[in-house]
């Protein structure tokens, strides 16, 4: 059964893991529903005008200081009594925690399904504000309640339970990655590497994250600098304050990251916690590079034997593990990003994760 009208609650629409994950999923022909609606608690997302060139509603709100987020609350509220979704999905803490609330406050929570969203593992809730853990606690009091919480991890799903989540019904979906978007381009290689000035026979990797605790940039440049002879390509928002090093490219927020991946020999990841399902490690693999990433979340069952994974806050075993593939022959290499790609195209398309969406919602409606 194909619900006739969804109403997504997130918490932002800038670029995220979590966001991207959404666009694509909402974007992707055929649709989940015959109607979607998206909700941001925070207005300005980078990605709500490309979702509106789509046809999707956005609604954003500013849930930035209690007026605000109690007008917000009554106004999703009565959005939801005016558009009666067969199914609201809520997306992160803040974005679950409100689709709750403002379902129970619409007077509908009988007749709408409520879905919880979780994108995150082993989260180090003292690396952020008070609100976030107020936020987290109350989710995890309230975690009975949706009629279904799905997680983008089996390392996901297994923190939340181990912090007090009880779900009623509990699902995993990994990440979805468009493969036809993020393949291999021998092209992209050579111009932009002509475009940053780095060598043919330069050996590059690619680290895609936003600047935040979790992602442990200054862990991974600690890794740089005792790898002189590789350059890095660094890319996500916040990347171009970091501290400058010789052989770091710092390129911030981009909207062309399938072709920047095009110029690296490897893809890495260097969080230290908190990842459920990386997608820029995943969207790596898929243009054939080989990962070399942290043991957070499920890093080792995506990455499996194509690459290396190496545990977290250890920039001596990262080195290692850098060098030792780079000491693989090209044709060894070549493997490794072959089974790469494979790996992501078999396990993680988006086509995969759309099909588990709408396979989890169709029985939903069912109940």
């Amino acid at each position: 059964m194909r619900p006739r009208r969804i109403l997504h609650v997130i918490t932002d629409l800038y670029v995220g893991g979590a966001e991207t994950i959404l666009v694509r999923l909402v974007t992707a022909k055929p649709g989940l529903a015959e109607e979607t609606i998206i909700v941001s608690l925070q207005p300005d997302g980078f990605l709500a005008e490309r979702l509106r060139a789509a046809g999707i509603t956005v609604i954003e709100h500013n849930f930035r200081n209690p007026v605000s987020f109690f007008a917000g609350m009554i106004g999703l509220a009565r959005l939801i009594a005016k558009m009666q979704p067969d199914i609201v999905q809520g997306w992160m803490y803040h974005g679950d925690l409100a689709a709750l609330l403002a379902l129970a406050l619409s007077g509908r929570r009988g007749a709408t399904r409520l879905a919880w969203n979780i994108r995150c593992s082993n989260l180090d809730l003292s690396q952020y504000g008070r609100l976030l853990r107020l936020v987290v606690g109350a989710c995890v009091r309230l975690s009975s309640f949706p009629d279904l919480v799905i997680a983008n991890s089996a390392a996901g799903m297994e923190a939340h339970r181990a912090l007090g989540y009880a779900p009623r019904r509990a699902e995993i979906v990994p990440n979805g990655i468009d493969v036809d978007q993020y393949k291999p381009d021998a092209a992209a290689r050579a111009a932009v590497r002509g475009e940053l000035g780095i060598s043919e026979d330069a050996i590059v990797l690619a680290h895609v994250a936003r600047l935040d605790p979790m992602k442990d940039h200054a862990g991974f440049l600690r890794v740089m600098a005792k790898l002189p002879e590789v350059r890095a390509l660094m890319i996500g928002a916040g990347t171009e304050s970091l501290p400058p090093a010789a052989n770091v490219h710092r390129l911030g927020r981009r909207s062309d990251v399938a072709r920047l991946l095009g110029a690296a020999d490897f893809v890495v990841s260097s969080s230290a916690f908190g990842e459920g399902f990386s997608n820029a490690l995943a969207e790596g693999m898929a243009c054939g590079l080989p990962p070399i990433a942290t043991a957070v979340g499920d890093v080792p069952l995506i990455v499996s034997d194509a690459g290396m994974v190496v545990p977290p806050r250890d920039p001596v075993a990262f080195t290692d593990a850098i060098r030792a593939l780079m000491r693989e022959s090209r044709e060894r290499r070549t493997e490794r990003g072959a089974r790469a790609r494979a790996r992501i195209v078999e396990s993680y398309s988006l086509e995969r994760m759309q099909q588990r969406f709408a396979q989890i919602y169709a029985t939903l409606l069912d109940c």
